[in-house]
């Protein structure tokens, strides 16, 4: 099947606004994308899945600037597929020492979360009033 989407179907499918698609485009991170016979854009479902990785890029914290790199790799053909799994990986692992740091700062949040509780639990036995039985 080789349905065709409207930019207003991409974006609603994507999240990503129509304007964000166009700006995409412009700036070379997806290739120029078919038109119909009206110039309206017409997506294929390769175009859908690069969009996909791209969305994927942009919340894992590249830049665009990367990305634009990353594209013009693709753009190449198979012969930079050895770069593109290289420029993934470092990627990745920019990503590993982000998470393990986001770990550390968990960490030190959850034991000062446990160190106002304790606080909060002397401060409150001191203020209850000793019964007397």
């Amino acid at each position: 099947m080789n349905t065709e989407l409207s930019i207003q179907q991409v974006a609603q499918q994507t999240g990503l606004s129509i304007d964000t698609l166009r700006y995409y485009e412009r700036i070379g991170l997806l290739e120029p994308v078919n038109r119909a016979s009206s110039g309206h854009r017409r997506y294929t479902q390769k175009d859908i899945e690069w969009i996909g990785l791209l969305i994927r890029l942009r919340k894992t914290g590249m830049p665009i600037a990367q990305m634009i790199q990353f594209a013009h790799l693709r753009r190449q053909g198979p012969q930079t597929t050895t770069e593109r799994r290289v420029f993934l990986e470092n990627h990745q692992r920019a990503l590993e020492e982000q998470m393990r740091q986001m770990e550390q700062h968990m960490e030190a949040l959850q034991q000062k979360i446990i160190r106002y509780k304790e606080r909060e639990m002397l401060l409150s036995a001191s203020l209850t009033p000793v019964l007397e039985t």
